[in-house]
């Protein structure tokens, strides 16, 4: 790429701030509803499966290493298909796959409750996230290459509502169904949106001709697409089970890191001695891209401190079942209607640099007033919060995806469906294994720290020790009324002295993760300082005439 190329790619003429979409349809809001339902349905449903594992473990009478598999079942074939969907895509258009795939997922959804084989539960949750995983990177796409830019703001800020809603509202949902319906609706809830995806699908989003390579252009070709999705699916298996199964001490995990890096290694070496014309890398390597790609995997791990941290303490120390834990993920998820909405409309007038800054600093401030957390805190104690980081995560979301098109509409990539699926496929494999990194990091972050606060708390705890006798003599008084066996009585404080100092160590390494989360929004802060700004701004999109925009 010579010097002029790269400047005319990276700043268009202020002119022409937003090119004309390739693909118009004359139902922009049908179209817009039906990929972003899909979204949802994906979105919805590995939730779902995260939540209601323990009584899907229960219900198929599973044993915990079988049912540890469960969610990776589901969650690689996502990961497999993000890549591979940018293939499909440039090769079939968007519609004919979605279309395809949703009817299929629908299927898929509605006999996975009936199956009783291990075997056949494992092979439809593969194609199961086989086909919704099709479903995210192709409703960026379409968002914005078949939307008048009107539109396009309202489709994020709907966008937005989907991921960071629908991760929030459904530990309630699924607390709800095992107490009115069946673990069942775990599956049938996307079996039955399906069918509304589908139709609004149909007359939403335009038919469109195979698209056909142009003469002397090389044909587009699987292989390279094929060998990097399955390294990223069998990566991410590794991160899935690598804390189970102690990471490289179990072979297992040493097969899947090895093969997932190998076939990356031979994607890669494809590309360059074979370039295919559905994929252009040199278009990623940008500064504010691979920057975005960097707030993306903070903003994914910023989530936690709702969808992992919360629950898990209120679990663990609160000893709260699902359908306590769902209120408290409510005041998260219920204001993202409102107040997604309202960050969209901040985006249109100002820098997104500047709402992602307020956004994350907000984050920061609600994790530092968590991490003062003590045993004693309940469910109502989070309240305050659970605001804050409601408009946190708000404003930083959706000036993320305003972020990222705006990256789009400067560089006129737009009108080059290359480029565009090329991002969307780049995002959607940052965006699940990113977080997925995010998540196992969390998980074996509060495990080393429960370890290190027991070691510690235990290093006071001591038999012959005079705080230590007085407190089993308390407790050991208080047992003696359930027992007339001194010997009960006395084993039995000891177990719950015990259980205080676990309780204790966990609370003090959540307080901890809220502190890394608070650490991990402050490093973000540095990263969107060192974003540039971008020559066209969404007050000049939307005020272009409706034929340049």
């Amino acid at each position: 790429m010579t010097s002029a190329d790269a400047t005319s790619a990276t700043s268009p003429p202020a002119s022409s701030p937003a090119p004309t979409p390739a693909v118009m349809t004359v139902h922009p809001l049908l179209g817009v509803a039906g990929v972003l339902l899909g979204a949802m349905i994906a979105t919805g449903t590995g939730r779902l499966i995260s939540v209601g594992l323990a009584d899907m473990r229960g219900a198929l009478h599973l044993g915990v290493d079988e049912a540890a598999w469960i969610g990776t079942a589901f969650n690689a074939p996502m990961m497999f298909i993000g890549p591979f969907s940018v293939y499909l895509g440039g090769l079939l258009g968007a519609r004919r796959v979605l279309l395809t795939c949703a009817s299929l997922f629908c299927l898929i959804s509605l006999l996975l409750p009936l199956v009783s084989n291990l075997t056949a539960i494992f092979i439809l949750l593969g194609l199961a996230g086989v086909t919704a995983g099709t479903f995210y990177p192709l409703t960026l796409s379409f968002v914005l290459r078949g939307l008048p830019m009107k539109y396009v703001l309202l489709g994020i800020a709907m966008y937005a509502i989907d991921i960071v809603f629908t991760t929030n509202v459904s530990t309630s949902l699924e607390a709800w169904y095992m107490d009115h319906l069946s673990w069942r609706w775990i599956f049938w809830t996307g079996a039955a949106l399906a069918p509304v995806m589908v139709f609004l699908i149909y007359f939403g989003v335009p038919w469109q001709p195979l698209p056909k390579p142009k003469e002397g252009q090389p044909k587009p070709n699987w292989r390279g697409f094929l060998y990097a999705s399955l390294g990223f699916a069998f990566l991410y298996t590794a991160l899935d089970q690598g804390q189970r199964l102690d990471w490289l001490h179990s072979g297992t995990i040493v097969a899947l890191s090895l093969t997932g890096l190998f076939l990356l290694l031979a994607a890669l070496e494809r590309h360059f001695l074979l370039p295919n014309p559905l994929i252009a890398f040199r278009f990623l390597l940008r500064r504010n891209t691979l920057l975005l790609s960097l707030v993306l995997v903070l903003f994914r791990f910023s989530m936690l401190a709702t969808v992992v941290t919360i629950p898990n303490y209120l679990a663990a120390v609160q000893g709260y079942r699902a359908l306590q834990t769902g209120p408290v993920l409510l005041w998260v998820a219920l204001p993202q209607i409102l107040l997604s909405l309202f960050a969209m409309s901040l985006v249109r007038r100002i820098d997104p640099r500047l709402i992602l800054t307020f956004g994350f600093t907000l984050i920061t401030i609600a994790c530092l007033i968590n991490a003062r957390l003590s045993s004693e805190w309940s469910g109502s104690s989070f309240a305050v919060t659970q605001l804050v980081l409601a408009v946190g995560l708000a404003l930083a979301f959706n000036a993320m995806v305003g972020s990222l098109v705006l990256e789009l509409i400067n560089t006129g990539a737009l009108t080059r469906p290359v480029d565009t699926l090329t991002f969307a496929g780049f995002f959607q494999t940052v965006r699940l294994f990113g977080g997925q990194i995010g998540t196992v990091f969390m998980l074996h972050f509060i495990s080393i720290r429960e370890q290190f606060h027991s070691n510690i708390l235990g290093l006071g705890v001591h038999l012959g020790q005079p705080a230590t006798s007085q407190r089993l003599l308390g407790l050991r008084a208080a047992m003696a009324s359930h027992t007339t066996d001194m010997s009960v009585a006395s084993g039995r404080a000891g177990q719950i002295l015990g259980m205080q100092l676990h309780e204790q160590a966990f609370t003090l390494a959540i307080a901890d993760s809220f502190t890394l989360v608070a650490c991990a929004a402050v490093f973000c802060l540095i990263v969107i300082a060192c974003m540039e700004r971008v020559p066209t701004q969404y007050r000049q999109v939307v005020a272009a005439p409706a034929g340049a925009a």
